[in-house]
């Protein structure tokens, strides 16, 4: 099977996704659109599409002038039928494709925080992989609302909408499941100036943090990326 992944900034990467697709023996096909790569000209060459995190939010378009062509490429994957993941900014641009309004700012959340699965999760074959509640990493401001016809899967206080599904395959989820403890401290340390800019006391708590939430929310997230790619089809 041959998964697209489409990058938005640098430093982020697949972390427990690229387990799980090693290890179903998948090509990951990455590339770096933020950064003058570009997007294939047909969709069928692949057989699923990953739009990973980002600094920018989804409507930043006068920076980032590739995003609607990245969002017309979600639509035109997702109505094809094959599966389909967009994490953290890539979720807030699966529910921009599909005509969902995104909420810029007032919804900040960083560290591992606890999220609920809805009775819809519960039953959905990706999302049912976990626990009813779970710890898990964040790391946003934006949010947004739920597209039209989509099935809500999670949620919490901050953030209504944690996950989503689409159709049968196509999936955007807020949290950042694919962030172990291991990725979390190499972000920690990479993006150290920013953290301190926002979370001053994170050098502080993340130690403690990652102990007491980290083995929960490693687990889930590995469950969670397993879960996802068994639904590719090659």
């Amino acid at each position: 099977m041959r998964v697209l992944v489409i990058q938005n900034f640098d430093g982020t990467g697949l972390g427990q996704m690229r387990t799980a697709l090693e290890e179903a023996g998948a090509e990951i096909d990455m590339r770096a659109l933020h950064d003058g790569g570009v997007l294939p000209e047909r969709i069928d060459g692949h057989d699923a599409l990953i739009v990973l995190g980002g600094g920018q939010n989804a409507l930043a378009d006068d920076e980032h002038p590739y995003l609607p062509k990245l969002v017309d490429f979600i639509r035109d994957f997702t109505a094809s039928g094959r599966a389909v993941l967009g994490i953290c900014l890539g979720a807030q641009l699966l529910a921009r494709a599909h005509g969902a309004q995104n909420l810029i700012g007032g919804a900040r959340e960083f560290g591992w925080r606890e999220v609920a699965l809805t009775p819809e999760g519960i039953e959905d074959r990706v999302l049912g992989a976990l626990p009813a509640r779970f710890p898990i990493f964040q790391w946003h401001d934006d949010h947004y609302m739920l597209p039209r016809g989509a099935s809500r899967l999670a949620g919490n206080l901050v953030s209504h909408n944690q996950a989503f599904r689409i159709g049968e395959r196509a999936y955007g989820i807020q949290f950042h499941f694919e962030a172990d403890r291991s990725l979390v401290a190499e972000w920690s340390e990479r993006f150290a100036g920013w953290i301190a800019e926002r979370e001053p006391d994170w050098g502080s708590r993340h130690k403690a943090e990652a102990e007491r939430f980290g083995p929960d929310a490693d687990a889930a997230g590995s469950a969670l990326a397993k879960a996802w790619v068994s639904t590719i089809r090659g």
